[in-house]
């Protein structure tokens, strides 16, 4: 598959469907609304269009439809918020780690007693 680029507004996430579901159904299900150019399945569901208005028409008929049983939600993607720079919790940061762990409290501690020898 071609790397999706989700910043074209022609890239939709495809959420809720059925584990049975595959790239091939999904193909079947989203080809009537347009050219497809790629689609990829969990972790990130996505089916990318060519032109923005395949797409738009793709929501305008498939959101909450059913597949498989399933109704399945289908919406704009949106960058992944795990890739998006400084958007990580604060106790992955080593400073953070070094300040508040036990590891570091003993640090400190043995800093205390130099300092008051």
């Amino acid at each position: 598959m071609a790397t999706v680029t989700i910043n074209n507004k022609t890239t939709l996430y495809v959420g809720g469907f059925d584990y049975d579901v595959n790239e091939q159904i999904l193909h079947a299900a989203f080809v009537p609304f347009g050219e497809i150019v790629a689609i990829t399945i969990p972790p990130d569901p996505t089916t990318e269009f060519e032109s923005k208005e395949d797409a738009a028409a793709a929501i305008d008929n498939m959101h909450l439809s059913e597949l498989y049983g399933k109704v399945i939600k289908v919406n704009l993607a949106k960058p992944n918020k795990d890739m998006v720079p400084g958007n990580r919790a604060i106790w992955t940061e080593d400073d953070y780690l070094q300040k508040y762990t036990s590891a570091g409290k003993k640090d400190d501690d043995e800093d205390d007693n130099t300092a008051a020898e």
